[in-house]
């Protein structure tokens, strides 16, 4: 819908530029690699404000990795107020512009289709950009499929259990999962092993959902703990038993 729009729309957002630090030896006139470099030192250093006009100057020189950490920084309120659709857009700019193979923007091109992706699954309020979840869905099958990015094959997965944004299609899901899983994510085994409990797999559904707890990152825990405790409840003690065992050699293969 919007991936065309130019990025110069974005780059009005933030309002008046400062200037830089006159002892800095980086002006606006500096090579966009330069202003990249400037901009990511006043960032770590915490002067937010330097950072978005030395990122803003290199990304309207075409610097990917510029346009990157502003879409960011718009997308976080991190040093600027947080502006959703300001993000969407120069997201959508670097999207627009493709990737070479092997090139050094690979990351940052990966990283624009996810963030455009979680976008359009939930839209963003006051703005163009609506819920489309047919369009989610295609961004993370170009992710998972193309660059093999664990979050984006989990995110699919969900969105094949749930048939959001197109058919239900399990078995699909159930691949998707078990790639992530061992891509290391902790969500996707925690959902993998789930189903297979559901389907039977008792002791091994189990085991990966209690593997998973090792692994899982403070702000997920918890719905992966009511999976596993939920499963954990009605399996009978041989189960639990196989299933701590089993969990312990998933975590110790997988850290190998």
């Amino acid at each position: 819908m919007l991936l065309g729009m130019s990025f110069a729309l974005a780059t009005t957002l933030a309002g008046p530029t400062r200037a830089f630090d006159i002892n800095a030896g980086v002006t606006k006139e500096s090579g966009p690699f330069d202003l990249f470099k400037f901009g990511f030192k006043a960032y770590k250093n915490g002067q937010k404000e330097e950072a978005v006009e030395a990122y803003k100057y290199a990304a309207e020189k075409g610097h990917t990795g510029s346009r990157w950490a502003l879409a960011n920084m718009y997308a976080y309120g991190d040093g600027v107020a947080q502006d959703d659709f300001a993000a969407f857009k120069i997201y959508s700019d670097i999207a627009s512009q493709g990737v070479e193979p092997g090139s050094e923007d690979t990351g940052f091109f990966v990283n624009a289709l996810l963030a455009l992706a979680n976008y359009y699954k939930r839209g963003i309020p006051g703005s163009p950009v609506k819920t489309d979840l047919s369009q989610a869905r295609q961004l993370y099958f170009q992710v998972a499929s193309t660059f093999g990015v664990a979050e984006a094959q989990f995110q699919l997965a969900q969105m094949m259990l749930a048939g959001e944004g197109g058919a239900a299609n399990v078995q699909q899901a159930k691949k998707w999962l078990n790639q992530a899983r061992k891509g290391g994510h902790p969500g996707a085994m925690a959902v993998f092993g789930n189903i297979l409990f559901q389907e039977g797999q008792t002791t091994r559904g189990l085991a990966f959902m209690t593997a998973a707890l090792d692994k899982c990152n403070p702000k997920d825990c918890g719905w992966m703990e009511s999976l596993q405790e939920q499963a954990f409840s009605i399996a009978n003690e041989n189960d639990r038993r196989g299933a701590v065992a089993l969990a312990r050699d998933i975590n110790l293969s997988s850290s190998d």
